[in-house]
Formats: C-alpha cells, structure tokens, sequence
C-alpha cells in the first residue's frame, strides 16, 4: 500500500510539474515571431505533448495574448491550438509522432482557411498558411522523435537518423530566442555562440562547423538583418575546431576574432557593437557551461575510438585471471593428494594373517624387526611363492594364508596405481583445456554496448598522476543505461592497499557521486572498478547454525558486485558438514566470485569450477551452488541452481517456490546448471535456503513472507523453527538468506 502511494504520489507531481511548465512555455512563446511573423512554435509544442500539457500551453499563450492587447492578431494559433487539444481527447494516438505532426498541420492549416473565408484573405495568404502549417508539423513531428529518443536513451545521440530530428529542432530554438532582443544583445545570437563554441571545444572542426551553420539558419528564419553580421559564423567555428585540443581560452580568442572580423568584411560594420556585445556573453556562457559538460549527455561517432582498448583490456585481465586460477588449482590439487594418506601394508596384513595364529609371540613380539624385513621384501617381491619365501620367514606357519594376502595386496596396489594415473591424466588433461580457453579468450573480441569518454578517461589519470598513483591504464565508459564506469589498472607493485581514498578523489572531480569494488588481483595486475551508483541497492541478511556435534559450518555464502551493475548473492553447502565441507563450498564461492568479476557468463563458470572440483583430488567432493543475480538499473532477477534446495520469491502478493532438478557441483562432468529469469520489483523478497532447511517449513516459510516484511525478522525465525520442522535434531548446517532490494 505504502509503495502504491508513494509511486501516486510521484505520477501526480510529474503531472502537476509538465503543466506548470507547460504553462509558462506557452506564455513566453507566444511572444516570439519568425521573419517578422507569429512563430508556430506554440502550436508545435501544443501538438506534441499530452492533453494536459496542450491544455496548459494554450492558457499560457492565452493569457500572454491578453495582456499585450493583441489576442484578435493571433487568433488563427488560439483555434488551431483548439482543434489539436480536440482531438487528442477524442484519440488514443496522441503520442505518435506521425499522428502529433499531422493533426498540427492540418488544425492549422483548418483554422487559417476558416479565418481566411470569414475576413476574405487573397489565395496568396492560402497558401502562406499551408506552408506555415507544414512547417509547424514538421516540427511538432521532430519533437516528439527527439523527447522520446531522449526519454529511451537518456542521451542525445546524434550519431543514428534521430540527429535530423534534434537539428530541426535547434534550428527552431535559435529562431524563437532570436526575438527576445535584450538592450544591447539578442539571445538567440548569443545562445547559438555559447553553443558553437562548446562543441568546436569538445568535437573539434566538425562540431564547429555543424552548429555554426544550424545557427546561422536559425538566425536568418527569424531575421535576416539579425542574421547577416553573423552569416560566416561556422567558418569561425571550423577555424576554432583545429585547436580544440588547446586551451578554452584560444578556442574562445580565436573564434572572436575571426567572427568580428567576418562582420567587417560582410560589410555589417554598422552593427558591430551590437556583435562584439553578443560574442562576449555568449564566451562568457562558453565559459560558465563548458567545464560541466561532458560526453555523458551526447553520442557522437568520436565514442567509437575507444572501443578497442576496453576489448583489448577485458580480454587480457580475464585471461590473466584464469591463468591465475588454473595454478591455485594445480598447488591445492597436490596439496589434498600429498593429504590422502595410505594404510601401512605391513601391519594391514600381518593384523589380518598373524592375528589367530599361536606362534604371533614368538614371530612378532621377539623378533618384531626380522620379521617386518621378511614382510617388507614380501611386498616388493612380484611373485609371491612359498618357494621363495624370505629367510626371515622360514619358520612361518601361514605361508599360504601370506602368500595370497600379498599377491591380493600386489593387485590392489596396481589398480591404486593405475587409478592415480588415471587421475593424473585427468587433471592434465583439464588444466591444458583452462590453458587452451586462455588462449582463446586472448585472441576473441565481443561487442559491447557501451560508449568510451576519452574526456573522463584523461581526466581521471591527471587526477590520479597528481596525487602519485601509478596506473597501467585507465578507462571510462557509458554503459547502455548512461551510467559511468571506470576501470583503472595497476601493476602489482603500485596497486593501492585501499580503494577509498581513490573513489573520493575521481567524485570530487567529477562532481559525480561513485561507488567502487573490492581490488581483483590477477596474475600480472590488479584492476579496481569505479561506477557511477546504480538506481537500486540490494539489502540482505544471512544466519547460520552449524549441525550437531559440529564445530563449523559447511555452509559458505557471499554478497558481491560484478562492478558493472549487477549484484549477486550466492549460497553453497558443502558436502555433509565441519571443516572438510566448509573448504569445498569455500572454494565454489571463491571461485564463482573471482570467475564473475573478471568477466566470466555465469554458467561458463559454473561449467568451469565443476571440472576444477571433478578433478582437484582421489576424494569425492561436491558442493551446491544456489546464487541470484540482480540488475541493479533495472530490478531484473535471475535465479541459478546447481543442486541446490529450493529458493522462494514474494512477488507483490504471491510466493513463488523455484526448485530444479540439477546436481550438485563435482559430481559429474557434463553437469548443467538450472538458471531463469523471474519478475522482481522493489521491496519483494527472497529467501535462499541450505539444505537443513526441512521442506515440511515451506508452508510456514510462505506464510511468513505474506504476513511480515522486516527481512531480518523473517530469517530469524526461518531459523528458529528448523529444529522443529526436523524432528529436534538439527542434522545439517542451517543457513537462511534474506534478500530485498531498495
């Protein structure tokens, strides 16, 4: 109820903000004019938002019409906007760009023909009218191109078809602010300036050249005496544009003098006052805005650049990172075969042979050396025979009895033999593979969606530079969501003990609140990632109890970030429980960890670590692997299972129990991990569960979650109950994990 409220309350204030300043846009631009005529950009914008907003638009132009005296001057734009306002509450079109430009052209057009038959305008005026009309369409059209490719986007991208759109609509803009005429200035001048100066700084001579003439026809669309001085304006921008890589200061003193001086030759030396008066505030603005703005709001093809060195750098440290965890796999793989050990031969078969016999006092407790020499040379004698048995052994009385203990013990000790060889191939076998996946993730390349700021990328490195850290690289980037992403590089030697003092430094520069990972180390170097903080944060909460007569928990669980907008909460239960149980889910954990922040799918590394866990040692080990992974732009949930107990999800008012048919990881080679996505929202919850959790507790579990939302209530008393739902005795390790995103 609270949230349904609160997302009311958030949709009435848009409502409620759109029309005020719906309101006071049509008050300001009804006071504007195009070539000495009443612009259309009233009706254009009337035409292309909602009904509401058209609404306010037309009281706004009607009350400005009232008080300047002229409302019968302008009474062709008050009915066209009538008629559009009609028919978007008669439509369930009206967001549809097609739609919104047509019904604004021909309810302007309509309205000029009725007026024109009422006061019996010439066919000249008819046809003033129709292409007054076409035009308003048009731009009415283009708005609502631009407002939705902006609202989808979040970014003005002016690298697809959708650029045309957004210079239509600069065009418009300089048109309408070049009839406010300030006392010694116009602002449609001084805005085109500021904003050719910007992208000539930013973009270079191709910026400049583009904006310059965009406002060079926005100026000549309102006026051509307000136009003329500044005729060669993209020159002056093409000019600035070769030093863009200079200072602001040249750019700026370069495009003044070369925009005066083009006033001189074009002959407007009568106007050059009033020039000088518009280049200096709109270098003034250049100045105010340009050091705030950046590439994040604008998509240009200059992006592209540096997309290889981002592929280049990914591929390098994941292939790093594996090579990294394929020696940690090699040393615990002879550390836990140098822990298997084997039963002393000699006293296994003296203990199975000699144990009834009568003569054990005599041969064993007076002569306990001879004859474990006697037994010794048995054993590395191939054929055992009572021929030639050791003289050690002469008086033996089990001489047959002995002879086939030892030809068993030979045989078995073959078949141990060729098993260790057998395994001894295996994990050379895997290990050649992970070596093989190294090399082929050196020499892959993908395509990823994001958009490289070269602009970001220098200045975190100067930042870095001054305050003495030492990087290998260094690269900022916009992720699909335009989100900022850093990825900084250190060589082992220089990587920083702690990460904070270095995020503090880049969100002081950047006046960007950021967020950062823990350091990943690979093989050669140690990447840290920096991002701009996702819309959602993930809450959790974690309990565990060990089993009976148990001194520690099998059960190991984490909660981290990929660090490029997923969070993932991962649970594994070790086989059985103590100390052996806890290293193998450890493992899993720490492995799955490493594998998914250095960029590894999810279920490649699954696949990966279950071939590490097959082979590592002769002892059978597995672990269960139950993780979740969260979209923190978006809420979106997966939910990944491999052998593991069953996950359940509140979702509005449901509960949804998640459960898969799948092994545990280590158990067999081709093991297939159980992964879906489910709906999710803000403030539902999900509780993870290890396997001493009794199922006879879902029931109690569900109706739990339907009753209560404090997640850390709810899995205290998931933990509670568990001895009771399993007879008394808590035989496994019990861990619970609450999960809720806010």
């Amino acid at each position: 109820m609270l949230k349904a409220n609160a997302e009311t309350k958030n949709e009435n204030f848009e409502m409620i903000f759109g029309a005020v300043v719906s309101l006071i846009g049509g008050f300001l631009l009804s006071g504007t004019e195009i070539n000495g005529t009443s612009s259309f950009i009233g009706v254009s914008v009337c035409g292309a938002v909602n009904p509401l907003n058209s609404m306010s638009v037309l009281i706004g132009s009607l009350l400005r019409y009232i008080l300047a005296g002229n409302i019968h001057k302008n009474i062709i734009l008050l009915c066209a906007m009538i008629f559009i306002i009609t028919g978007k509450i008669f439509t369930v079109s009206f967001e549809n760009p097609t739609f919104c430009g047509t019904a604004t052209a021909i309810s302007l057009f309509a309205s000029g023909l009725i007026v024109s038959a009422i006061i019996g305008e010439s066919i000249f005026k008819i046809l003033f009218y129709l292409v007054y009309s076409i035009f308003a369409g048009f731009t009415s059209y283009f708005l609502v191109i631009s407002e939705g490719s902006l609202r989808r986007q979040r970014v003005i991208d002016l690298k697809s078809g959708i650029s045309c759109a957004y210079a239509v609509i600069y065009i418009v803009i300089i048109a309408t602010l070049s009839s406010f005429d300030l006392i010694f200035a116009n602002a449609g001048r001084i805005f085109g300036i500021a904003v050719t100066l910007i992208a000539g700084y930013h973009y270079g001579y191709t910026g400049g050249v583009l904006c310059g003439a965009l406002t060079t026809c926005g100026i000549f669309l309102s006026s051509k005496e307000i136009g003329m001085p500044f005729v060669l304006l993209s020159v002056a921008g093409l000019l600035s544009g070769y030093i863009h890589k200079n200072s602001m200061t040249a750019v700026a003193i370069l495009f003044n003098a070369s925009s005066i001086l083009f006033v001189v030759i074009t002959g407007q030396s009568e106007s050059i006052i009033y020039c000088i008066c518009d280049l200096i505030i709109g270098t003034v603005l250049f100045f105010t805005i340009c050091p705030n703005i950046s590439d994040k709001w604008v998509v240009t093809g200059k992006s592209e650049k540096g997309i290889g060195d981002i592929i280049s750098s990914r591929m390098e440290f994941l292939a790093s990172s594996i090579s990294a965890l394929r020696d940690d796999s090699e040393k615990i793989s002879h550390l836990l075969s140098c822990h298997s050990e084997r039963t002393d031969e000699v006293e296994q078969i003296s203990d199975k042979v000699c144990a009834d016999c009568q003569n054990k006092t005599v041969c064993w407790y007076r002569n306990y050396e001879e004859k474990r020499r006697g037994f010794k040379k048995l054993l590395r004698n191939d054929e055992v025979a009572v021929e030639n048995f050791p003289y050690e052994l002469k008086d033996c009385l089990k001489k047959e009895e002995l002879c086939d203990a030892f030809r068993k013990n030979n045989l078995e000790r073959i078949t141990a033999r060729l098993m260790d060889m057998r395994f001894s191939e295996s994990r050379k076998l895997l290990f050649e593979q992970i070596k093989i996946t190294e090399e082929i993730i050196l020499s892959a390349s993908e395509k990823i969606n994001v958009r490289y700021s070269e602009t970001i990328s220098k200045t975190v490195r100067a930042k870095l530079e001054k305050y003495g850290y030492k990087t290998s690289n260094i690269i900022a980037y916009y992720n699909r969501r335009n989100r900022l992403l850093i990825e900084i590089y250190f060589e082992l030697e220089e990587a920083p003990a702690n990460c904070v003092r270095i995020c503090d430094l880049i969100s002081d520069e950047l006046k960007i609140n950021l967020d950062f990972t823990e350091p990943m180390r690979s093989g050669r170097e140690v990447r840290v990632r920096i991002f701009e903080k996702t819309k959602y944060l993930v809450q959790s909460c974690v309990q565990s109890m060990c089993a009976v007569n148990s001194s520690e928990s099998g059960d190991t669980s984490d909660v981290f970030t990929d660090g490029i907008g997923s969070s993932y909460i991962v649970l594994s239960d070790g086989m059985g429980s103590g100390k052996s149980a806890a290293l193998e889910s450890k493992m899993v954990v720490s492995m799955f960890k490493k594998l998914i922040v250095s960029g590894v799918e999810y279920l490649s590394a699954i696949k990966l670590i279950n071939s590490i866990m097959l082979n590592k040692s002769r002892n059978e080990a597995f672990a269960t692997l139950d993780a979740v992974k969260i979209d923190m732009d978006t809420c979106g949930l997966v939910v990944i299972k491999s052998g593991a107990s069953a996950t359940l999800i509140r979702h509005k008012s449901q509960v949804i129990k998640i459960t898969s048919p799948t092994f545990p990881i280590g158990i067999i080679q081709e093991a297939e991990a159980f992964s879906c996505e489910y709906e999710f929202e803000r403030n539902d919850i999900i509780i993870m569960l290890s396997d001493g959790i009794s199922e006879n507790e879902y029931h109690f579990i569900k109706e739990l979650l339907l009753r209560k939302d404090d997640l850390k209530q709810i899995v205290s008393e998931i933990c509670a109950k568990s001895e009771k739902f399993t007879g008394g005795k808590r035989r496994d390790d019990v861990t619970v994990i609450g999960i809720k995103v806010v």
